[in-house]
């Protein structure tokens, strides 16, 4: 699996924590981190919106099998992320709200609040966190006894999603384009966008703006 890490501006000096500890937890278990960023303070800023548009991108065109993010609460991230086609993320706190998110909803995303509560032990909670999230295999459905109605459920809610978004190359140029030139014109998303997207209409619209 190959997991994308995308923090916005005003918790850009945590990216490196949460880096590390995203990589201890999963490439024991064999997965790929790429940080896209904000790198630290100096980074050009991204907007918890922008992480949502980074987030769509890659996981609509199948760059990523999934996105870690967040922001100050994790809320404004979350709601983001789930503007765009593709993508289901949601918001996880701590160990059971990661575990219970990986079993019943089997998203592909997650916001976490960087900045409320994250005090003592905020390392380990991110750890127990990832580690709950990524171990072993997701979408088994929680309590065990739902087993059935959540699987149920989950594709219930994807086919839902296929009928309420519009393609992602309308909605890339509908928005503002100074906000998603913001958002795409950096090296850590260029290099991993244009190296593993395959060719198509949102492929070639991103490679024409930034010209």
């Amino acid at each position: 699996m190959k997991i994308a890490l995308i923090n916005e501006n005003s918790q850009a000096a945590k990216n490196e924590l949460v880096y590390n500890t995203l990589k201890s937890v999963v490439e024991p278990m064999g997965h790929e981190v790429c940080n896209i960023g904000m790198l630290g303070a100096e980074d050009k800023a991204l907007t918890y919106v922008q992480n949502g548009i980074l987030a769509g991108i890659l996981l609509g065109e199948g760059v990523v099998d999934f996105v870690v993010t967040g922001c100050g609460t994790g809320a404004g991230a979350m709601l983001a992320c789930n503007s765009f086609p593709k993508v289901l993320c949601g918001l996880v706190v701590d160990p059971s709200d990661a575990y219970m998110f990986g079993q019943i909803n089997d998203g592909n995303c997650i916001a976490m609040p960087f900045a409320k509560g994250f005090g003592w032990g905020a390392e380990l909670n991110l750890k127990y966190c990832f580690t709950n999230l990524f171990s072993g295999e997701r979408g088994m459905g929680y309590p065990a006894e739902r087993r059935e109605p959540e699987q149920r459920n989950k594709k219930i809610l994807d086919k839902v999603k296929e009928s309420t978004y519009r393609p992602l190359v309308d909605i890339l140029k509908d928005i503002d384009q100074e906000l998603l030139l913001g958002a795409i014109d950096r090296p850590t998303f260029k290099d991993l966008y244009f190296k593993n997207a395959k060719d198509s209409p949102v492929k070639e619209y991103l490679a024409s703006i930034l010209k």
